[in-house]
């Protein structure tokens, strides 16, 4: 359930531009000259080419600075992304691998497959990634659970050829070794020859190495389960055994047939998978076990080598997930001892979990904590804490990212809400003589950005309300070097015919009942004096998620607003990049105080003369979609209507590592499961629902639903429902999308929910 953000990463500084470009929406007065072509459809939402332009994936610049590569969606099939490079020595872009030419309409493995869900990908086709080799001649491109070799603006050398497919591929950092996991072994060997196993057989199938663990995919941010050496002499290899895993026979309910997996899923309160760490020489031999310690009830969240391969660092996280040991492993013995501990900020809290983290070469780390109670940046070097950022008076913003650390200069770039909790920017801070960081970026854009290992390079990506994402290279100091995708809104851009029906959001805040500051936006249709609107009122309302930015929302909430609604947002107590004390609210109480401040939200809406105050419906999916039944639960005849996608409806059913980081395990505290439940009160639902779900989803799984319901008929409750055959979590593709968003329409118009004549 857990939110994640793909960032691309640049390689090494740049000078040369892409292209003579203007400056972007410097032509703007052009683009609002665009007559409207007539609302925005659903269809035309999900259809190609994608109305927010072009939006490479994965950029990188090669080892030796003259490629830059990206991975750039077809016209024709938006969720289809191919391997494009830029040859700086001739100024010219080409595809360097195409993948319909490669495609064997292949299905992937079912191991694949899951893991693509696990990093919220599931949809995408082609080249979802790749890496450069480190001497820059060749780039190694996964593809249909196969491997290629490609050399740039050369030949395509196909690597395997199975059926199992290749899991987590990479080529080791000095560049001696190609590395992959197939039928739960670690498989080794040497970049463009044959690999082999180098792990050992195991008789038990619940062992598998070299992997990561569901969890650890699905709730710690963790994919691989292998850690080369920087020298390429060691690697750390995971081992873990789920034979102590509940066994969960999900239904993948398909469109013509059904197939059964007996998945292993720790449920919240059950065991989880007893994970292991060796360290081993690349063709498995010189093995040693890493003390992790006495308890094997532990998460082992993150695993890094120092940068001359001499010590290896381990951070355990505990079961109740309210400290994390830092541990220091020696990789000759295994041998480990805890460097510090890293604490719940709050009483009654947990502890975030964060990839904002770096070692240097002089043996300091750069780290993120939320000790103030906001997460900021920390070095720590002999022995000794310093805090660089959010010193003083103006410390109630957040650190949002890591970005990337220039050991030259002794600079670190992140990102951060110093400057607006809605709208991210970039800055930099000297974390030798640490002050006041210096902002990047256009204050006027939500920026993100990732660098080169060596920090130089910038890669920035920003957007605004009226500005879908642009991507462009720029030196330390902000400055731009070179357009990676302008994405210029001109009489070419796909959105071109919606510009001048493009309506402005607002924002703006409430104050809770007992003081706390809740964001809002809203986006209106073009109202006439003296008539009350409808409102489609969405929400989200879990922790780790924000939805309440300045960036660019797509076209969807364009198009519901197109059909004559208020589209409406807020984000409530519990939701992220607002400090440990605006989260903690939820600790052990989930469907509360997100419940009641969504209410409020409700109650201003109802409060404002163009608003239909009988006409506020509710959507959320995962657990958006649980929050409408609780909210609809809470407040019979408060919303006009709601809408429930794929929704947690007991959290005994979800899994361990989320479920348990909020609520504990449901043998502690009983009371607080019941009180978060939606099928107990499933009954008080008295307002029009339309429910919906994926039949094949393996995130939160389908029996959530039928538990619902089954309750729902039990209490004799009138309900819609519509279900989808062979979806997963994420429901949609260019014709499931348009179904279900006019399922919602239509369900609402049957319902009154609908605009005035």
């Amino acid at each position: 359930m857990r939110t994640m953000l793909l960032a691309a990463a640049a390689a090494l500084s740049i000078s040369a531009p892409l292209a003579a470009q203007d400056n972007p929406m410097s032509d703007s007065a052009a683009a609002s000259q665009v007559q409207q072509q007539g609302d925005i459809s659903f269809q035309r939402v999900f259809g190609s080419p994608s109305l927010s332009g072009s939006t490479p994936r994965a950029t990188k610049l090669s080892p030796d600075g003259r490629w830059l590569t990206v991975l750039r969606p077809r016209e024709d099939e938006k969720e289809r992304y191919d391997l494009w490079g830029y040859d700086r020595e001739n100024g010219t872009w080409s595809m360097l691998v195409d993948s319909k030419k490669l495609s064997s309409g292949r299905e992937l493995s079912e191991a694949e497959k899951m893991q693509r869900e696990r990093a919220r990908i599931g949809s995408l086709k082609g080249i979802v990634s790749y890496q450069w080799t480190p001497d820059g001649n060749a780039i190694l491109v996964p593809l249909e659970g196969d491997l290629y070799l490609a050399q740039p603006g050369g030949d395509v050398r196909r690597l395997t050829d199975s059926e199992t497919g290749e899991l987590n591929p990479a080529i080791s950092p000095g560049g001696g070794y190609l590395s992959y996991v197939a039928d739960r072994h670690l498989m080794v060997g040497p970049v463009g020859g044959t690999a082999q196993e180098v792990t050992p057989d195991e008789a038990n199938e619940n062992v598998h190495w070299g992997e990561a663990e569901f969890v650890a995919q699905e709730e710690l941010d963790r994919s691989t389960g292998y850690w080369w050496s920087p020298d390429d002499r060691r690697i750390a290899v995971e081992r873990f055994d789920e034979s102590r895993v509940g066994v969960v026979t999900r239904a993948a309910i398909g469109a013509t047939g059904t197939k059964v997996f007996d998945q292993r899923y720790p449920a919240a309160g059950t065991p989880n998978a007893v994970v292991d760490l060796y360290v081993m020489n690349p063709d498995g031999s010189d093995k040693v076990k890493v003390d992790l310690g006495k308890n094997d009830d532990i998460y082992l969240a993150r695993v890094n080598w120092a940068p001359d391969g001499k010590t290896l660092y381990v951070q355990r996280l505990d079961r109740e997930q309210t400290k994390i040991d830092m541990l220091k492993v020696d990789p000759a013995t295994g041998k480990s001892s805890v460097l510090f501990t890293e604490k719940a900020a709050l009483p009654d809290y947990w502890v975030n979990l964060t990839s904002n983290y770096k070692w240097l070469k002089d043996g300091s780390l750069i780290w993120w904590s939320e000790r103030s109670g906001y997460g900021q940046l920390y070095r720590l070097a002999n022995g000794k804490w310093t805090q660089l950022t959010g010193k003083g008076r103006d410390a109630d913003w957040v650190v949002t990212d890591l970005v990337g650390v220039d050991q030259d200069t002794g600079t670190v770039f992140f990102a951060g809400t110093k400057d607006d909790p809605l709208a991210s920017q970039i800055y930099s801070v000297d974390y030798r003589k640490p002050g006041e960081p210096k902002r990047l970026t256009d204050p006027a854009f939500v920026n993100q950005a990732s660098m080169d290992d060596k920090g130089r390079t910038l890669l920035i990506t920003r957007s605004s309300d009226t500005q879908p994402p642009q991507t462009y290279l720029a030196d330390q100091a902000g400055t731009e070097l070179a357009w990676v995708e302008q994405n210029r809104l001109d009489a070419d851009h796909p959105y071109a015919p919606y510009v001048a029906s493009h309506e402005l959001a607002k924002y703006g805040t409430l104050k809770t009942r007992d003081g706390a500051t809740l964001h809002w936006k809203m986006i209106t249709p073009e109202m006439k004096p003296g008539k009350r609107y409808p409102v489609f009122f969405s929400h989200y309302g879990g922790p780790h998620a924000q939805v309440v930015t300045k960036g660019w929302d797509g076209p969807l909430p364009q198009a519901i607003v197109d059909q004559g609604y208020i589209y409406f947002e807020i984000d409530n107590r519990g939701s992220a990049n607002r400090g440990a004390r605006f989260e903690q609210p939820i600790y052990r109480a989930m469907g509360g105080i997100e419940v009641s401040d969504q209410k409020q939200g409700a109650q201003f809406l109802k409060s404002l003369d163009y608003v239909d105050p009988d006409k506020i419906a509710i959507y959320g999916w995962s657990y958006g979609g649980y929050m409408t039944l609780k909210m609809l639960e809470a407040d019979p005849g408060l919303y006009a209507a709601g809408i429930s996608g794929a929704p947690v409806t007991k959290w005994e059913l979800y899994d361990t590592a989320y479920t348990e980081r909020y609520m504990g395990t449901p043998q502690d505290d009983a009371a607080a499961y019941a009180k978060a439940d939606a099928l107990a009160d499933a009954g008080k639902i008295a307002d029009p629902m339309l429910l919906i779900h994926g039949m094949a989803d393996d995130n939160v799984v389908f029996e959530n639903s039928t538990a619902l319901i089954a309750a729902l008929q039990q209490s004799q409750t009138q309900f819609d429902m519509m279900l989808y055959p062979g979806q997963t979590h994420g429901v949609g593709g260019p014709n499931i999308s348009p179904q279900l968003w006019n399922t919602i329409f239509r369900f609402l118009k049957n319902n009154g929910v609908t605009p005035p004549e």
